[in-house]
C-alpha cells in the first residue's frame, strides 16, 4: 500500500527553514565560533538581540542538538498540516510569526530583568532557542480545535485526550528546569503557551462555522466557555485558577486593555465549538475512514456534554445570584432604609 504524504506550502517552508538553520547552527558551532557568530545571527542572547533582531524569529529553529530537531520536525510536520489545513495558509502564517517572535522577545526580557535583579553575567549572555514555545503554541491550537480527541500511544497502551496536552507539557518543562536546570525551556513553554492563548482567545479571527448563511461572516477571539483559561487545568483546580482569572481579566477590562465578552459572544463562542466537534475540520493523526468518523461522533458527544456541564454550573451561578438579591431587600427593610415615597418624589432632592 503506498503512503503519500502531502504537506501544505507554508509547512514545508518551515520544515526547510529548520533544516537550513539547524545545520547552519551547528556547522558554525563545529567551525570554533559558536560564541561570536552563531549566538549573535542564529541564536537570541538577551544582551545582543537587539542589534540583530531576526533572531526573534531564528531562534524558533535552531536546534542545538539531534534529539531535539527530531522533537522540532514531528512538531512542524503533523503540528503544521493540521493547522494550516484548519486555517488556510495566511492565518497559520501569522500565527507563526506570534508566537515564534513574542514569546522569544518575552524570554529576553525576562533574563534582563533576572540580570538587573541580581548582575550575573550569565542571565544576559544565556542561549535562547528552540522550538519549545511553538510547541505550546500549537498544543494550545489542538486545544482549541479538538479538545476531545483521543491521541493512542503505543498501541492502545496509553490514550490521553488532546485538552490534557498543556498542563502536562507545562508540568514536564517546569520541572525539568526546576531539576534539570533548563530554564530557557520552562521560560519559553509558559510564555508560548499564554501568547497562543491570549491570541487564540481575543484576537484571531475566524469563519463563523455555525451560522448557516454564505456571506463569509468572521468572528474575532474564542468567547467559548470550554476554552477559558481554567479549563486548561485538571477539575480539582479549577475553581482557584478561575478566581485568579477572572480577576485579572476584571482589572485588564477595567484598564480598557481588553475588551470584555458579551453574553452573545460567549454563546457564539459555545456554537462555534460545537459546530468544530461535528465536523468540518480534518482528522489529527488518523487516516483510517471509519475510525475516523467513530472518533469524531464521540468527540463531539464528549463537547456536547462538556458544554452541558459548563451552562449548568453557570446557570446555578445565575440561580445563586438570583436568591442573594432579596435577602439584601429584606434587609434593607428591615433597617428602615427601603423608600416609600411615591416614584415621583423618589429621586427629588431634599428641600429644606
Amino acid at each position: 500500500m503506498q503512503w503519500r504524504v502531502s504537506i501544505p506550502p507554508l509547512t514545508r517552508v518551515l520544515l526547510a527553514l529548520l533544516v537550513a538553520l539547524s545545520v547552519s547552527y551547528q556547522a558554525l558551532r563545529f567551525g570554533g565560533d559558536a560564541d561570536l557568530v552563531t549566538g549573535h545571527y542564529l541564536a537570541l542572547i538577551p544582551q545582543w538581540a537587539l542589534f540583530t533582531p531576526w533572531v526573534y524569529f531564528t531562534a524558533s529553529y535552531s536546534e542545538q542538538n539531534i534529539l531535539t530537531f527530531l522533537i522540532a520536525g514531528a512538531t512542524i510536520l503533523f503540528g503544521g498540516k493540521y493547522l494550516e489545513r484548519a486555517w488556510g495558509s495566511l492565518e497559520f502564517g501569522k500565527f507563526i510569526l506570534i508566537v515564534t517572535v513574542l514569546p522569544n522577545f518575552l524570554a529576553s526580557l525576562v533574563y534582563v530583568l533576572l540580570f538587573a535583579l541580581s548582575p550575573k553575567a550569565e542571565h544576559a549572555l544565556v542561549v535562547i532557542q528552540g522550538s519549545v514555545a511553538l510547541q505550546g503554541a500549537f498544543i494550545v491550537a489542538f486545544k482549541q480545535l479538538v479538545p476531545e480527541h483521543t491521541v493512542t500511544i503505543l498501541r492502545g497502551a496509553l490514550k490521553i485526550r488532546v485538552k490534557h496536552f498543556p498542563s502536562l507539557f507545562l508540568a514536564a518543562n517546569s520541572l525539568s528546569g526546576i531539576l534539570l536546570g533548563t530554564d530557557t525551556a520552562l521560560v519559553l513553554a509558559w510564555l508560548g503557551f499564554l501568547t497562543s492563548w491570549t491570541y487564540l482567545r481575543f484576537y484571531k479571527t475566524q469563519p463563523d462555522l455555525s451560522s448557516a448563511s454564505t456571506g463569509g461572516s468572521q468572528l474575532r477571539g474564542d468567547a467559548s466557555e470550554t476554552f477559558a483559561f481554567a479549563y486548561f487545568w485538571p477539575d480539582a483546580i479549577q475553581s482557584p485558577i478561575a478566581a485568579i482569572a477572572d480577576g485579572i481579566y476584571n482589572a485588564l477590562v477595567a484598564l480598557r486593555i481588553c475588551t470584555p465578552f458579551t453574553a452573545e459572544d460567549v454563546e457564539m463562542g459555545n456554537e462555534q465549538a460545537t459546530a468544530r466537534g461535528e465536523g468540518g475540520l480534518p482528522s489529527l493523526l488518523n487516516h483510517d475512514g471509519s475510525r475516523s468518523g467513530r472518533n469524531k461522533q464521540e468527540e463531539s458527544e464528549r463537547r456536547r456534554a462538556l458544554a452541558l456541564k459548563a451552562l449548568d454550573q453557570r446557570l446555578q451561578a445565575a440561580s445563586t445570584n438570583n436568591k442573594a438579591q432579596p435577602t439584601i431587600g429584606q434587609s434593607s427593610a428591615s433597617s428602615g432604609a427601603v423608600n416609600t415615597a411615591t416614584p415621583g418624589t423618589e429621586e427629588r432632592p431634599d428641600q429644606n
